[in-house]
């Protein structure tokens, strides 16, 4: 697997527009209240994103969450590029804005550079959720599974309309590797 420090993967949001300090939520959007960080860790699969830079060509796209030492959170992106046919992975690390149970983080690929990263929905199993990043130009749809039921799909493709986003852009990834 070819270790990409590029690929901002699924959280990498905007870091030029919000180094450092910077605006980390749309404005229509509100991050998840009495959020738990322990139950939404571990593997995510990608089911659908606003395409950029950092994740052109790549399917079969996930995200792993765990605790690092320092209390942060690792986070460890993959994603298989099929034009050049091999694996890319991204490792960063997040941190909350303000308190834990408020599902609005930051985080960074690189070094002291973040961009938002914030959980706008999620079922109470924590096996599908809504990511806003930190502009209208980054949202992402993932899943415990590879696919999402057709109800969530449309609850949360509503909810980032409401907010602004233009869903018909969004990218629906394969999981097919």
């Amino acid at each position: 697997m070819k270790n990409r420090s590029l690929l901002g993967g699924l959280v990498l949001i905007g870091v030029l527009f919000t180094a450092c300090g910077g605006k980390t939520i749309p404005d229509k959007a509100e991050a998840v209240q009495n959020f738990n960080k322990t139950k939404y860790l571990g593997k995510w699969f990608e089911i659908a994103r606003l395409d950029f830079k950092f994740e052109k060509g790549l399917n079969n796209t996930t995200a792993e969450y765990s605790l690092r030492e320092d209390g942060k959170i690792k986070v460890d992106n993959k994603g298989y590029n099929y034009n050049k046919k091999e694996w890319e992975q991204s490792i960063g690390k997040a941190k909350f804005v303000d308190a834990e149970n408020v599902a609005m983080l930051k985080v960074s690929f690189f070094g002291p550079f973040y961009g938002g990263y914030n959980v706008i929905a999620i079922d109470d199993d924590y096996k599908y959720a809504l990511i806003a990043g930190s502009s209208l130009k980054y949202l992402w749809i993932l899943s415990r599974e590879t696919s999402i039921p057709e109800n969530i799909k449309k609850e949360y493709l509503k909810k980032a309309e409401e907010i602004g986003y233009n869903t018909a852009d969004l990218i629906w990834v394969e999981h097919n590797k």
